[in-house]
C-alpha cells in the first residue's frame, strides 16, 4: 500500500514524458501562425497565440497542479488513507 503523496508522484512521473511530448509537438505546430504574416496574419496570429499559450498552460496544469490537487484531495478525505498501486 502507498500513500497519497507516493500514488500522485508515481503517477506523475508515469504520465510526463507522454504528455510533454504531445503538447510539444502542439506548441512547436502553432508557431508558424504564431509568426504569421501577409494577408489574413492578424486572424491567424491571434489564433496561433491563443492555442500557443492555452497549450503552454495546460501543461502546466497537467504536470504540477493536477497531481497536487490529487494529495489534497486524498488529504482531505482521510488523513491516513493509503491506495493501492498497482
Amino acid at each position: 500500500m502507498a500513500t497519497a503523496i507516493e500514488a500522485a508522484e508515481s503517477g506523475a512521473s508515469e504520465r510526463f514524458r507522454a504528455v510533454v511530448m504531445t503538447a510539444l509537438t502542439f506548441i512547436l505546430g502553432m508557431l508558424p501562425m504564431v509568426f504569421a504574416s501577409g494577408a489574413g496574419s492578424m486572424s491567424r496570429r491571434a489564433i496561433g497565440v491563443t492555442a500557443f499559450s492555452g497549450m503552454v498552460a495546460s501543461v502546466v496544469v497537467g504536470t504540477l497542479l493536477v497531481p497536487g490537487l490529487y494529495i489534497l484531495v486524498c488529504g482531505r478525505q482521510n488523513k491516513t488513507r493509503e491506495v493501492e498501486l498497482p
